[in-house]
């Protein structure tokens, strides 16, 4: 059990027979009355999100969640492929459960998926990988005055804003906090 006051980014919780883990929070306390905790959480087999209030005091159900370092094996159709490399056990996870970030998902790639109870209910992805460049827009030459970028599309079909001299076939590595142009790889 935890008290909402303690409630993080991250969290998972057990509600109403549902898993959600919290998205975001805002302590509220006011000058007077009692103090409280609003959260933005998220419906972990729906996706879809809530907004929910606590009173800072009030006991809440959060689950253990295992942690285990993975490897991205394959994409077959909406399920995702992972295996442990240690113990060489192999899990499925619903491409759903990665939503946008499954685009930065390539093969032989380690990540952290987070468990419970034998399912998938979340990830934390490296903070950033190297992707080989598919596809690049031709550079035009003209105004330099600012900062001058052009759109790639890597080998997953992930697309990121790169400077003009970056072109098909090379290396680059991308943050995959919000998908910017680190550098070269």
């Amino acid at each position: 059990m935890i008290e909402a006051g303690d409630l993080r980014t991250g969290v998972t919780l057990k509600l109403d027979n549902n898993l959600y883990r919290v998205v975001n929070t805002t302590y509220n306390k006011p000058g007077r009355g009692k103090a409280s905790m609003r959260t933005t959480l998220m419906d972990l087999r729906t996706g879809n999100t809530v907004q929910r209030q606590f009173g800072a005091e009030e006991k809440l159900d959060n689950i253990f969640v295992e942690a285990e370092q993975v490897d991205y094996l394959y994409r077959d159709g909406n399920l995702l492929n992972f295996m442990n490399p240690a113990t060489y056990e192999q899990y499925e996870a619903s491409a759903d459960l990665f939503g946008d970030d499954v685009l930065y998902l390539k093969e032989g790639m380690q990540l952290e998926l987070r468990m419970h109870e034998g399912l998938a209910i979340d990830y934390k992805l490296p903070t950033s990988v190297v992707y080989k460049i598919a596809e690049a827009e031709v550079a035009v030459a003209g105004d330099t005055s600012g900062k001058v970028t052009k759109k790639v599309t890597t080998e997953t079909g992930l697309v990121v804003q790169v400077p003009l001299f970056v072109n098909t076939g090379d290396l680059i590595q991308v943050d995959t906090r919000d998908g910017s142009y680190l550098g070269r790889g």
